[in-house]
């Protein structure tokens, strides 16, 4: 077993960084990371800078023989890698704006993640990882990449579809549904067991088991649920969760009550109170904190993200990737014959069991009839997607847009489509080739 590990952050100077650290630093025994490589471009070297230090000082704080390193130069860093971590954000939040707002014009959700913004999302991010994938293929082969980027389910299908690298998909929805049961029963979470069926960002638990005993019919009696900071909170229909026999992932709220999604974003727009504005304001109160030269540790506000427990997740796969743990995780993965109603390319999140040479997918024994279609619905979305983002191919994206089942029309889509095109200009080199 290689007894020092280099870590490689794409994204250092994210405000999610210091949790990161505290992972590697709560973990050092068991997971001895000797160098984690900060990496951000030349937009991002301002809070790069912020984050390396506060970094530096908590490594400092825990006596431990870790090196931080901050760079831009992404090549540097990815050499002779271990695990590379990517949390980035093309166009930064500005960005999100636009994914968030431009949709809401023509009368469809308008989210960072699902839907016409979580395709621009997409068309921008695929591009550049694929390129950072490349690095990867030269500089450190045998590394594993571990995706948090969004629309993570399709970034990552993207890498394992048109790259050599070995890449998981990682989320912190599946971890939220862990801590929200641990409350709940008053019990550590390695007691309990849930099962998940479904995409990134469209899953369905589908069993939840408290020291082996099943609480799923319990809790479907009850109106307790988990939720984000980062989606509205609406409360499920009591009737359709017990009628359906499994708890939908808190993004299924704009599939399921897209009305109230809707009007809410609409009301929240006018008002200027979009999510990527919220994260705007959140995201200034870190940096300030994260630049106060005694402050060596996380702060308690960074769980105010909507990406919160990420990096809790992030460190628990790499530390069960390197000692060959055997536990179970919930990962995006390559379907294969799991899901036997979607293509074995398909990407999809199920738990697994996490080996040296990497995840093993556990067969979902429990899948609703009700939710397969929905699903394949957007796979079909996803992978028309995925295939616009790669080749620049306008056709492509329609097609994506026109089946994606929030879009209700498919002149709505086009006319959509040309405007989040044309905003996205600059960020789109693929549809946009300088002659």
């Amino acid at each position: 077993m290689k007894k020092q590990v280099k870590v490689v952050v794409i994204g250092g100077g994210s405000s999610y960084t210091p949790e990161l650290i505290e992972g590697f630093i709560l973990h050092y025994q068991e997971f001895p990371v000797t160098d984690i490589w900060l990496v951000d471009i030349e937009a991002g070297k301002h809070k790069l800078d912020i984050v390396g230090k506060l970094a530096l000082r908590m490594v400092e704080k825990s006596g431990l023989p870790i090196h931080v390193h901050m760079t831009l130069d992404r090549r540097l860093a990815l050499k002779d890698a271990d695990f590379v971590s990517t949390q980035m954000r093309v166009g930064m939040l500005q960005a999100r704006v636009w994914d968030e707002t431009i949709p809401l014009k023509y009368g469809v959700i308008g989210q960072e993640t699902t839907g016409p913004g979580g395709m621009m999302k997409a068309f921008r991010t695929i591009p550049v990882l694929l390129d950072i994938c490349k690095d990867m293929e030269e500089l450190c082969p045998e590394a594993w990449m571990l995706n948090f980027t969004n629309p993570a389910g399709m970034v990552t299908e993207a890498i394992y579809t048109h790259s050599s690298i070995k890449a998981i998909g990682i989320c912190n929805s599946p971890i939220s549904v862990y801590k929200w049961l641990s409350k709940l029963y008053e019990v550590e979470p390695d007691r309990i067991y849930a099962e998940f069926a479904g995409l990134n960002h469209l899953h369905w638990v589908t069993d939840i088991q408290v020291d082996g005993q099943s609480k799923l019919d319990e809790l479907l009696q009850s109106n307790d649920s988990y939720s984000a900071k980062n989606v509205p909170q609406y409360s499920w229909n009591a009737a359709f969760m017990r009628s359906l026999g499994a708890i939908p992932s808190y993004y299924l709220k704009y599939f399921y009550l897209n009305k109230e999604m809707l009007e809410d974003q609409l009301v929240s727009s006018a008002q200027g109170g979009t999510r990527a504005e919220v994260v705007k304001r959140l995201e200034d109160e870190l940096f300030e904190l994260y630049q106060d030269p005694n402050l060596n540790h996380k702060p308690a506000q960074l769980e105010q993200r909507g990406g919160a427990y990420y990096s809790e997740a992030a460190v628990k796969l790499m530390k069960s990737i390197y000692n060959d743990t055997r536990d179970v995780q919930t990962l995006n993965v390559r379907n294969g014959s799991n899901l036997d109603f979607l293509p074995e390319n398909a990407c999809i999140e199920v738990n697994c069991i996490i080996t040296k040479k990497g995840p093993i997918p556990l067969q979902v024994t429990t899948v609703p009839e009700a939710i397969k279609g929905l699903i394949a619905s957007v796979k079909t979305y996803e992978q028309l997607a995925v295939e616009a983002a790669v080749l620049g191919d306008r056709g492509l994206a329609l097609q994506a847009l026109a089946h994606h089942p929030l879009v209700p029309s498919i002149n709505v889509a086009e006319k959509m489509l040309e405007e989040l095109l044309e905003q996205n200009k600059e960020l789109l080199p693929q549809f946009y080739p300088k002659v």
